[in-house]
């Protein structure tokens, strides 16, 4: 089998796994409804999501150096399967926030997994090669899951969207095609506690981790709570394409991204992040369709076109040999960000209202960016000081 088929196979596997996070994305005011719950208990099922990313991350980084990278992306694909399966079966919140914790564990160990094996499977020094698989595959899935289920719903209206079996149909061959991809972590000794690995944090981990984090944050508030916003507008229905436009379409924006050094591509893409929250915020207070969605493709360009890649690019090539563990410390920051602002967003929904909530988190997306760029001429500084010079 060539390289090429290597790369696609993870790449397919990496997608599959990515779709199933949000898939039921649009279907997140009807679990509501069934249960009789309001918008915070939307948020707090979304983000069990978290709860089962920030344990793997934090104590298992390095598991795939232990038990092997193909094996832990089995599992994660094996957890895509569960988790869309009780949901199907299941169509309520309560479903919801177990599905959630099962697709945050099997999300954490394919993100703490996928670079180092694509750089692997390459066998190739040249990093930001298999990082643009990285990047180009994941941002594909995370948005294709609600677009699915959009047009599913389009088409037919129902708890139990055509979508969801097309995921069940894709993550069973993906395991058939990762059956067959080599084994490329070397061989360790695989005791509990050799398992048992932090994520590894430098300055360039920490500065591109705090990047990531602002705009997952605001990639979670269009996931969970613009769909409610929409719904008590009656315009439910584009959720998807609200939550497909803030994810996928930042793909458009990678090949600029590789072009550029990834800590300008991150400062240019918290540049857009401000603007962009600015107008969606608008939009959504105002029942303003258009504006949601041109704020949403803006935010994507921003989140998952130069930063995400941009971010992903610095943190590997300044980690070394422990390409796995700061990818587990990248992610572990990104899913911070997905999570607690959203929760406390939420809270403020259903306590204060949705102008209250969206100046908050507004205050919020200001602060970090300010403290990044200031941050970020220091890291700047610093890698010149102490990094050995070329002779």
């Amino acid at each position: 089998m060539s390289t090429q088929k290597y790369n696609k196979y993870l790449a397919f596997a990496l997608c599959v796994i990515t779709t199933s996070v949000n898939i039921q994305g649009p279907l997140y005011a009807i679990y509501a409804k069934n249960d009789g719950y309001g918008v915070l208990a939307t948020t707090v099922a979304f983000s069990f999501y978290v709860l089962g990313v920030i344990p793997v991350l934090l104590a298992f980084g390095g598991l795939s150096d232990r038990i092997g990278r193909r094996k832990t992306i089995l599992i994660s694909l094996s957890l895509s399967i569960a988790a869309t399966a009780l949901m199907m079966f299941y169509p309520y919140t309560r479903a919801l926030a177990i599905a959630r914790l099962l697709l945050g564990v099997g999300t954490a160990l394919m993100a703490a997994t996928a670079t180092a094996y694509m750089i692997e499977l390459i066998g190739s020094s040249d990093t930001g090669r298999a990082t643009t698989w990285v990047t180009a595959s994941t941002t594909i899935g995370f948005g294709l899951g609600p677009a699915l289920t959009t047009v599913s719903l389009l088409l037919y209206e129902t708890q139990h969207p055509a979508s969801f079996f097309f995921l069940l149909i894709s993550a069973f061959l993906s395991i058939f095609l990762v059956w067959r991809l080599p084994e490329t972590a070397p061989k360790r000794s695989n005791t509990f506690k050799s398992m048992l690995k932090l994520p590894y944090f430098n300055r360039e981990v920490i500065w591109y981790g705090g990047g990531i984090l602002i705009c997952w944050a605001t990639t979670g508030l269009v996931l969970s709570i613009i769909p409610s916003v929409l719904a008590t507008h009656g315009l439910a229905k584009y959720a998807g394409i609200s939550s497909m436009l803030a994810i996928s379409c930042g793909l458009l924006f990678q090949p600029i991204a590789r072009k550029l050094d990834p800590q300008v591509s991150c400062k240019l893409g918290i540049l857009i992040l401000l603007p962009a929250y600015a107008l969606l915020a608008w939009g959504a207070l105002n029942a303003n369709l258009p504006a949601i969605l041109s704020a949403a493709f803006l935010a994507s360009s921003s989140c998952y076109g130069f930063v995400y890649l941009g971010g992903l690019s610095g943190v590997t090539r300044s980690a070394g040999t422990e390409q796995a563990r700061a990818s587990a410390g990248y992610f572990l920051m990104a899913y911070m960000g997905f999570s607690i602002p959203v929760i406390f967003t939420g809270l403020i929904v259903d306590q204060y209202g949705a102008a209250i909530a969206f100046y908050a988190f507004g205050l919020f997306l200001l602060l970090g960016a300010l403290v990044l760029f200031a941050s970020g001429s220091i890291l700047k500084v610093d890698r010149a000081r102490f990094e050995p010079k070329n002779s």
